[in-house]
């Protein structure tokens, strides 16, 4: 039987989606292990959840670094050095160098709170009301050095009903997010996702498009 994959998890936050992965780790033990949580900010509430699942964690301050380059080469050396598998990106707000995501490819996963190619970058709930859009939701994709711009694997659409405002909005992206990140972490530590020739092939088989599904549910 193979060992669990050793996970990292960057964040910068609250870490609601490093708590939903370290919550299915411990209801699917033998799927994965999430190994190391770094976070850019030393004060994120994200490392308080970590601690407490037993998680080894770091505070990289980004801000005692000159530059980009050498604060992802600072990240880059831990990670090495715990032999990660896969790098999940929960709520981490930095701009990754080309480099950095050169080393990773193909191990390196981000959440996006939007329909990509739709609206890339910050503020995706209110723009996608100021919109009139119908729909609304999430991606999880391959991080490329194209901000945003990876191969999507998955999307889970969200109705925008007419009484919502940014803030429901939001939460009900949140609430979707919890389950469908956790769930594609599974897919790559089961070895049934990869990233070939910049496309996402999962089972064996190579997306035209990505995985699109509707109101999931916690399990």
């Amino acid at each position: 039987m193979n060992s669990p994959m050793k996970i990292a998890v960057l964040i910068s936050g609250n870490g609601s989606n490093l708590q939903a992965i370290i919550d299915h780790q411990h209801k699917h033990p033998e799927h994965y292990e999430v190994a190391l949580v770094i976070s850019n900010r030393p004060n994120a509430y994200g490392i308080q959840r970590a601690q407490k699942a037993g998680i080894k964690t770091l505070a990289i301050d980004h801000t005692n670094f000159a530059d980009r380059t050498s604060f992802d080469q600072a990240m880059q050396a831990e990670l090495d050095g715990h032999g990660v598998d896969l790098i999940v990106l929960a709520g981490f707000m930095r701009i990754l160098t080309e480099e950095f995501t050169q080393h990773y490819l193909g191990k390196m996963l981000n959440i996006h709170p939007s329909l990509l190619p739709k609206y890339t970058g910050l503020n995706t709930h209110q723009r996608a009301l100021d919109s009139g859009d119908q729909l609304h939701g999430l991606s999880i994709h391959f991080v490329t050095p194209e901000l945003d711009g990876g191969p999507v694997i998955l999307q889970v659409l969200v109705p925008i009903e007419k009484d919502d405002n940014e803030d429901s909005l939001a939460n009900k992206v949140h609430e979707q997010e919890h389950v469908a990140y956790p769930m594609v972490v599974e897919w790559f530590a089961e070895q049934r996702l990869e990233l070939k020739d910049n496309q996402v092939w999962l089972d064996q088989n190579c997306l035209q498009d990505p995985v699109i599904l509707n109101d999931l549910h916690p399990e």
